[in-house]
Order: structure tokens, then C-alpha cells, then sequence
């Protein structure tokens, strides 16, 4: 009784494989599944021929090919996290343009250790990695959390242009920018502004309530 149900499920399934092959083959114009899937299969097929030969030259295209396809991946799966790429993307371009001007000021001050661009570039990317988690950290954000990264990185920018003429202070007004940032953008000041309103409210009913026992 049971062997009865799998032939035809069977059978349904091999006849509706061959009827698939069949529309691939014949590439009948009206339909569009088998001219898209006979392109798409093309394409795949000559992308990965390419990317095998390109990785199969050495370790290091090896290397390399492998890891454009974990940021391909990446980037296709945060697809609609418009603002976590716009985020990610200006962190990474800070740190780079960071580091360059930190490099800028090791061959102008004809440093020989790097221990000052070093101490530097770890500065920035720390700054970099903290406004990228405090623009996150916060549950109910204001504004648009990409922006907020933006800004913040724009704030490192200018700073770490600033350090290749005053090494020993940048730093510091990248930490103070970033935290101003974050604390206007994610919605800190507003909530200081609040506090001051409650304060300011219990200080009078103090005042009068104290003019009230004194009388």
C-alpha cells in the first residue's frame, strides 16, 4: 500500500524535471523562466571558471580572491542595511585617511620607531570603532544611525588633519568631537534639556514653600 504513493510522487517529480529541461532547451521566447535561468547559468558558470583561474595563480590572488568573495557575501547580506553599510564604509575610509596622515607626520618629524604614528593610528581607530558602537548602542535613535557615523568620522578627519601639525592634541579633540557628536545625535542633549526643565521646576516650589514657613 505504501510503494504505490512514492512511484507517483516519483513520477511526478522526474516528469516535472524533464518538462523543466525541455523549456530550458527549447528557449521559446515567451518564456521568460527558461531565457533567465539558461543567462543566469551562463554567467555563473563563466564568473566561476574566472574567479578559479584567478585564485588557482598563487596563495596571495588565493588570498585575495577570498577575501573579496567574504565582503561580496557581506555586503549581500546587510543588502538592505542602507545605514549599517554607510556606516562600516565611512569607518573604513577614516581609518585609512587616518593612518596616512599619521604616516605624513612620522616621515615629517623623521621618526625612525612609529612609535608616535602608531600610538596615533590606534587612537583613531579606537575613536572610529566607538562612534560606530555609540550610534548603535542607543534603542531609540532620533536621527539615522549611518549619518550619525558620518559625522562623527568627519569630525575625526579634521582632527587627524590637525594632528599632522599638532600631534600631541588630536586625539584628545577626536574623543571630545566624537562624544559631542553622539551625545547631539543620539539624542542627549535633548534629554539634559529635560533635566534642566524638572529642575528648574522643583526650584521655585522650594523657594516658595520655604517663603511660606519662614512667614
Amino acid at each position: 500500500m505504501t510503494s504505490r504513493p512514492s512511484r507517483t510522487d516519483s513520477a511526478t517529480t522526474a516528469a516535472a524535471v524533464v518538462g523543466a529541461v525541455r523549456r530550458l532547451v527549447r528557449q521559446e521566447r515567451d518564456d521568460a523562466w527558461a531565457v533567465r535561468l539558461l543567462r543566469r547559468i551562463v554567467f555563473g558558470l563563466a564568473a566561476a571558471y574566472t574567479i578559479f583561474i584567478l585564485a588557482s595563480a598563487s596563495m596571495a590572488s588565493f588570498i585575495v580572491v577570498s577575501a573579496l568573495l567574504v565582503l561580496a557575501g557581506l555586503l549581500w547580506l546587510m543588502r538592505r542595511r542602507g545605514q549599517l553599510l554607510l556606516a562600516l564604509a565611512s569607518t573604513v575610509v577614516t581609518a585609512a585617511v587616518a593612518g596616512f596622515f599619521a604616516a605624513t607626520v612620522e616621515i615629517a618629524t623623521r621618526s625612525s620607531s612609529g612609535m608616535l604614528g602608531g600610538q596615533a593610528v590606534f587612537g583613531y581607530w579606537a575613536l572610529a570603532a566607538m562612534a560606530l558602537l555609540g550610534a548603535w548602542m542607543v534603542k531609540e535613535h532620533p536621527g539615522r544611525r549611518g549619518v550619525t557615523v558620518v559625522m562623527a568620522d568627519a569630525v575625526l578627519l579634521v582632527t587627524s588633519g590637525v594632528g599632522t601639525v599638532l600631534p600631541e592634541v588630536a586625539v584628545p579633540l577626536g574623543f571630545i568631537g566624537v562624544v559631542l557628536v553622539l551625545t547631539f545625535r543620539g539624542g542627549g542633549a535633548a534629554a539634559l534639556r529635560r533635566r534642566g526643565a524638572k529642575l528648574k521646576s522643583r526650584f521655585p516650589r522650594r523657594a516658595v514653600s520655604a517663603a511660606d514657613t519662614r512667614r
